[in-house]
């Protein structure tokens, strides 16, 4: 990434809260227009991060750049940034109009333009009748829309988000990830989501952190995140990998629950590995053609609609495997089935 691509450089942060290390060393590079998703278990520290980001805490040690200016000492209200947190925080009092102005007022923006910006942003949120409606009488995701759109109507440098969405049920949640995405596509705004929703960070992000106990584990794109999982955690936490103990057989190969698979590591011959396997990259055969595959038995299996996901024990270990109901064979409870694993899908580290 060149330096002119580069908006915001968080470079070296770490955060203490008395004896609690809350970042340890955070070092990201985030890029104009881009959506960022900083993804982890909770007290991981993204909530943390983003709060340094925002001016609300100062980092203990290292530096926030942006566009190559320090504003580590800044404070919030001089930064301009937009941010929605997971209270929305709206004003009850005041009118959807009044709630997207606020920010423009305070900057001494004339009423005119007030009122062309937030008729524009009402369009954009695609709610052009309810500006002189009160807060209190929106539904919540008519709420998430307007919180948008007060913190986009400043036209911020960057645009921060703690967990907006979680408030809300399964079906609108996955509308406004939709228009959510549109939107910072439509506004071009760096923009910044704290999420603890593995499916959200990988539908929104251009970019997605992975953290835990304050440390950065992987930052890549969410299809190398998912592929090529850095460590066992980010296998694991991302999209519940199979985990299961390998060894290096050969020069080029591995042995995984007595399979030998073409997969070159560049470990010496013996090294233990834990090998990761995502459910939809085992493939199942019929145990008449078991030679050299592993043999377990149908632990448990529910049809999810266009799929089929199984829990196969082999061996004591149990393997999640998700088919197409296409090609996923007639099973029950307790029948032999043998697996088909792809070295070119496997991800190994050291044990």
């Amino acid at each position: 990434m060149s330096t002119s691509d580069t908006h915001l450089h968080i470079d070296n942060v770490s955060k203490t809260f008395g004896d609690v290390q809350a970042l340890k060393g955070v070092d990201l590079e985030i890029k104009r227009g881009s959506f960022v998703c900083l993804l982890g278990p909770s007290g991981c520290g993204k909530t943390t991060l983003l709060r340094i980001i925002a001016g609300f805490e100062n980092a203990s040690s290292g530096h926030l750049m942006l566009d190559g200016i320090d504003i580590s000492q800044m404070p919030p209200h001089k930064r301009g940034f937009g941010m929605v947190f997971q209270s929305l925080a709206l004003f009850p009092h005041m009118s959807v109009a009044k709630n997207i102005a606020y920010g423009l007022k305070l900057r001494n923006i004339s009423k005119a333009e007030q009122r062309n910006r937030v008729e524009e942003l009402l369009n954009v949120i695609e709610l052009p009748e309810i500006a002189e409606r009160p807060v209190s009488a929106l539904s919540g995701g008519q709420r998430q829309r307007v919180a948008i759109a007060r913190a986009l109507a400043i036209q911020p440098p960057l645009f921060l988000l703690d967990e907006p969405l979680s408030a809300l049920d399964a079906k609108l949640r996955d509308n406004m990830q939709i228009e959510l995405r549109q939107l910072q596509q439509k506004f071009g705004v760096t923009t910044i989501l704290v999420t603890h929703d593995q499916h959200e960070a990988m539908m929104l992000a251009d970019e997605l952190v992975v953290l835990k106990d304050g440390e950065v584990y992987q930052s890549a794109d969410p299809a190398t995140v998912y592929q090529k999982p850095a460590n066992s955690f980010v296998a694991d936490f991302l999209g519940a990998a199979n985990l299961v103990p390998a060894a290096v057989s050969k020069d080029g190969h591995v042995t995984v629950m007595g399979q030998e698979i073409a997969c070159d590591t560049g470990q010496p011959v013996g090294t233990r590995l834990s090998a990761a396997m995502r459910a939809e990259h085992i493939g199942l055969v019929p145990v008449s053609m078991a030679k050299d595959h592993p043999v377990g038995a149908v632990k448990f299996l529910r049809d999810l609609g266009p799929a089929t996901e199984l829990v196969i024990s082999v061996d004591g270990q149990d393997l999640r495997v998700r088919c197409d109901n296409a090609t996923v064979p007639d099973l029950s409870i307790g029948a032999q089935v043998a697996l088909s694993l792809d070295g070119s899908r496997l991800s190994v580290f050291r044990a």
